[in-house]
């Protein structure tokens, strides 16, 4: 299993937003450089950052600015903003239901995995992103 990689570039994305506020303008092609990715990959989650409210963008090449201040964002907040409508966890589809394990699999894991994603939002409600500046 492979957890997406859009939690820690948006928040790669926020700290460096954060931490070149006075120094760069703050575009897509200047974040990428950083993080390593294409910038059409940027521009998909500062789109999401902004719908969910953490970020403003100028038309054009303005530039990206927080409009929270960085201590009041937590990783939860970046984990809906990009990854909250994905399953964490995707159990196969097709167990054999004639086996006693493939009947009920889907249940217990579905039982067990939302527990581990409820305690793993819990954590992440607690660590604000000032906590991680370099």
């Amino acid at each position: 299993m492979q957890f997406s990689s859009r939690l820690p570039i948006a928040v790669h994305t926020l700290i460096l937003t954060e931490k070149f506020k006075n120094q760069h303008k703050i575009t897509s092609e200047f974040i990428a450089s950083s993080v390593g990715v294409n910038p059409v990959i940027i521009r998909k989650i500062l789109s999401q950052l902004k719908t969910a409210g953490l970020i403003e963008v100028a038309a054009g090449v303005g530039g990206a600015a927080l409009i929270k201040p960085i201590d009041e964002i937590t990783l939860l907040d970046v984990f809906n903003a990009v990854e909250a409508n994905e399953d964490l966890f995707h159990i196969h589809e097709n167990p054999n239901p004639n086996c006693p394990v493939g009947l009920n699999i889907q249940k217990i894991l579905d039982n067990t995995f939302n527990d581990i994603k409820s305690a793993m939002l819990e954590q992440m409600r607690s660590i604000k992103l000032s906590s991680l500046m370099m």
